[in-house]
């Protein structure tokens, strides 16, 4: 594994040279897919768990598929549940996102559940098949926990989430931000108040030099949002890609 670059480590180093990251968001649970978006030169994937198809049964081969490509991903996981982010760091994920952080009590839960004791509650498990496997303090100096920032009670609590300790940087999901303030389906192109919304967010972590990323809709918004401070940009997925391109192949040949 000491001979594989982590998607951990190469979103620290683009952020360590004040870039933008830019991220793939894999949502089929099938080995081949993984392999194909794995090879892909982008700075981050992540594989949810969440409102993807990787479930428990099938992470640790999506994982290993990845890694053939010398890609180890992040992971979204279901729920901020110490249990589904032990297992996905099991599986070997270089990290987690944990959706739904809306106190600094829940941060806290999901940067302890990223490491060992005595710096938090992980307990030890490795299931992936390389070997030697990185040792406690290894795997704790290696683990990415980012948390998102998508409730009305996280910006409340912003700054003090901010500020938890084993909190590596946080994700923004424009959507459910919206709809639990109370904006419905508003985007930051169609309302000022989701425009605050998420300006506040950026500019309040990078006050707090926390990396931020924002899980966007399209191209345009992850160009007109890294001008803007975000320090990784998501706006494709593996089935939204897949889509696209047999559609456009069919319409062409026609």
């Amino acid at each position: 594994m000491s001979a594989v670059r982590t998607d951990t480590q190469r979103l620290r180093e683009v952020w360590a040279a004040g870039g933008s990251a830019i991220g793939l968001w894999s949502v089929l649970a099938d080995p081949v897919t993984a392999e194909i978006v794995g090879a892909v030169d982008a700075d981050v994937v992540c594989v949810d768990g969440q409102h993807g198809l990787a479930d428990v049964a099938t992470l640790p081969a999506v994982l290993q598929a990845f890694r053939v490509v010398g890609r180890v991903p992040l992971v979204r996981v279901r729920w901020n549940d110490p249990g589904q982010i032990m297992r996905a760091l099991d599986a070997g994920a270089a990290g987690v996102v944990v959706p739904m952080v809306s106190s600094v009590a829940d941060a806290q839960a999901a940067a302890q559940a990223c490491r060992f004791p005595p710096a938090g509650i992980r307990s030890w498990g490795p299931l992936w098949g390389a070997r030697p496997v990185p040792t406690p303090a290894e795997q704790d100096d290696g683990v990415l926990c980012v948390v998102m920032i998508e409730t009305a009670g996280a910006i409340e609590n912003l700054e003090q989430i901010l500020a938890v300790p084993g909190i590596d940087a946080i994700y923004v999901g424009p959507n459910d931000l919206a709809l639990s303030c109370g904006l419905g389906r508003a985007t930051y192109r169609t309302s000022p108040q989701v425009d605050e919304l998420l300006g506040h967010v950026v500019s309040t972590a990078r006050t707090a030099g926390v990396p931020v990323g924002l899980h966007c809709s399209d191209l345009e918004m992850a160009a007109h949002w890294r001008e803007r401070g975000v320090s990784w940009l998501t706006a494709v997925t593996d089935a939204d890609l897949l889509a696209a391109g047999l559609a456009h192949a069919v319409a062409t040949l026609r």
